[in-house]
């Protein structure tokens, strides 16, 4: 390990604990969609409500969270952020019907979400390693996001099956207590001084809030992270679905989505790695058009067996590689100061695309009875908005105003 990294290590290892587990517990609630649905009375359609909530509060509580930890430091956020995960988990095991599922696995755990999953997780892991290591320390801490799936889905698979599905949930509420100490851990990042201002980084929130609102490059790289969170979750949403229809087997895809996540360790760490040494604006465009043309090769001919797990692991490569480049870039523009808060904007442009990645591929599917349209259409957004990406990281970064004359 680079020396430079030890004294930020104790740092960096409590937000990965706590990054991966919320995001392996968050990612493995679908495990009982059917045993709840059925235990309660609820329509499938109740519960997915439950979930997209989850992902509307996580993406538009994000930057509040982010602007929140400027005024009194990350621990105070972080932790506010687990004893509401750990209070969402025990309103679900204890749910009686859609009205409590909805306030347990949806607003609650999605404002947890916006208190310690990757937009905070990474302003974190910004903070204290030097700005040459900056970019792979982020890869290290993305990585880590994709483990915790592969230690909640067995816990929760085994208890469901043994106990019911809210013996499933409370061992999740049993996973989720070691987050305490390691938000506690990561907090120690308030005690790192952020560096001086530098020219066109601003003392004042407001300001800053306004030169992201104007500032062309991070608002292309916005726009282009809100296509980013269609195509990923139209995938997740109606891949199984897709493969249903296509006469594949149906485990082939709970191998595809593994197969996605193995390969995202992989990728996040080579896009942190990648984007300490070339244009990270360029890779970032470099991964949505990649990432498009796999897409169109693979829908545009029936699917088989090797075919759909070659192409989940070129996806799964691609997957989580973009997190490390956006606070990378966000990082650059703007400073640190107000960094969670600013990636938390560009989160909401991600969160608003995947809702309409989920519904909008459903809707398309009923109209139409198939999904030709929804991947042509993800396809062509996609190759667009890495075109723009492209183009603009090409063009070099035009320095913000320096507001502080104007202050002074």
């Amino acid at each position: 390990m680079n020396p430079l990294l030890r004294p930020a290590l104790p740092i960096l290892i409590g937000v990965s604990v706590m990054l991966s587990l919320a995001m392996g517990i968050r990612q493995s609630l679908g495990l009982f969609m059917a045993p709840a649905t059925q235990d309660l009375g609820m329509a499938v359609a109740e519960f997915t409500l439950a979930i997209a909530v989850q992902n509307l509060g996580w993406g538009f509580l994000t930057p509040f969270a982010g602007a929140a930890t400027s005024r009194w430091g990350f621990r105070p956020v972080l932790m506010a952020g687990v004893v509401a995960y750990l209070a969402g988990l025990v309103v679900m095991a204890l749910a009686q019907g859609a009205l409590s599922m909805m306030i347990g696995a949806g607003l609650l755990i999605g404002l947890a979400l916006a208190c310690t999953a990757s937009g905070m997780a990474l302003a974190v892991a910004s903070r204290p390693v030097p700005a040459a290591l900056r970019s792979t320390a982020l890869g290290m801490v993305s990585a880590a996001g994709s483990v915790g799936a592969l230690i909640a889905a067995p816990v929760g698979q085994v208890l469901a099956e043994g106990w019911g599905w809210r013996a499933g949930v409370a061992g999740f509420l049993v996973l989720a207590l070691a987050m305490l100490p390691a938000a506690w851990v990561a907090g120690r990042v308030d005690a790192v001084p952020i560096p001086a201002l530098a020219r066109g980084e601003s003392p004042r929130m407001s300001v800053a809030l306004k030169q992201a609102m104007t500032h062309v490059p991070f608002l292309v790289m916005a726009g282009a992270y809100f296509v980013c969170g269609l195509q990923l979750v139209f995938l997740t949403t109606h891949l199984p679905s897709y493969l249903a229809l296509c006469g594949q087997d149906p485990m082939l895809s709970a191998k595809a989505l593994g197969m996605i996540g193995g390969f995202n360790v992989l990728g996040s760490l080579f896009f942190g790695w990648a984007g300490g040494r070339w244009n990270k604006g360029a890779l970032l465009g470099g991964i949505y058009l990649v990432r498009s043309l796999v897409l169109g090769l693979y829908f545009a001919w029936p699917p088989s067996e090797a075919s759909t797990l070659v192409f989940a692991a070129i996806m799964g490569f691609l997957w989580l590689g973009v997190a490390p480049l956006v606070a990378g870039l966000v990082a650059e523009y703007f400073g640190l100061r107000f960094q969670a808060m600013i990636q938390g904007i560009a989160f909401m442009s991600h969160q608003l695309g995947s809702f309409l990645g989920a519904f909008g591929g459903g809707v398309l599917f009923d109209l139409h009875g198939d999904y030709v349209l929804a991947w042509q259409l993800g396809v062509g957004m996609g190759l667009t908005a890495g075109a723009i990406q492209v183009a603009y990281a090409l063009r070099g970064r035009p320095p913000a105003p320096d507001p502080r004359p104007a202050l002074a």
